[in-house]
């Protein structure tokens, strides 16, 4: 397995700092270019949407900032990490505890129990206190009579909750939401961004939001546009 390095104090205390990243499928002449020239910096406790139509790219760029895609070209570190120069195995290892990542379908293991799909990564990294971490997120994020619970009995709303309180247990210092209401009703979404945003300020963690709905982005400090593999606009909200 690569050893895990850190990088250097990146410029102005930035979390994310990319240069001149590219993503492209393929070879000349059918290759496909998914993102191109993307140059962006975010600071520690930020809030940020990325948003965008389907097929700009929002994903993809995610998935690299994630660490779970490769840059074709440019320069991207993440929480202190050289995404571009680590492979898989060291890659996973760096997530944790830098990297929480909540998704529209929430992938919870279905033969485990809600305590036990949040304590998962926690026992992953030989923490020994897993349990106990995992059933106070499950408070914080209102399911503390819910531990036993397996995901099948559990609503939508629910299993969102025990998905953010699966991301944010290791305490990482960047959490990633991708269209994290799409598989909820409107009532439910709204509930679910107020525990994210509240979660976020209270552990003081940086929050990409991917999105293409723009009353969501409003609600970031800062929205970044993107279109067609391309950043067509950067602004802050407030």
């Amino acid at each position: 397995m690569q050893t895990v390095t850190i990088a250097p104090s990146l410029p102005d205390s930035a979390l994310i700092d990319v240069r001149n990243l590219s993503l492209s499928l393929g070879s000349p002449p059918t290759r496909i270019d998914i993102l191109r020239d993307i140059d962006l910096q975010v600071a520690a406790g930020e809030t940020v949407a990325l948003l965008g139509p389907s097929g700009s790219g929002k994903s993809s760029l995610m998935a690299i900032l994630a660490g779970l895609e490769r840059p074709s070209g440019g320069e991207v570190r993440v929480a202190g990490l050289d995404v571009g120069r680590l492979d898989e195995d060291a890659l996973a290892v760096a997530r944790r505890g830098r990297i929480g990542i909540v998704l529209q379908a929430f992938h919870l293991l279905p033969t485990m129990t809600a305590l036990e799909n949040v304590a998962v990564p926690l026992e992953l990294a030989g923490e020994r206190d897993a349990f106990d971490a995992a059933r106070a997120e499950l408070e914080a994020v209102g399911l503390g009579a819910r531990t036993t619970h397996f995901p099948a009995q559990l609503s939508g709303g629910e299993q969102q909750r025990v998905a953010i309180a699966r991301a944010l247990v290791g305490r990482p210092a960047l959490l990633f939401a991708d269209e994290p209401t799409g598989n909820l009703d409107a009532a439910t979404g709204r509930s679910i961004m107020d525990l994210l945003f509240a979660r976020q300020a209270d552990r003081g963690a940086t929050l990409f939001v991917i999105t293409h709905d723009a009353s969501l982005a409003a609600r970031c400090a800062r929205v970044i546009e993107l279109s067609d593999g391309r950043i067509v606009a950067d602004r802050r909200t407030a």
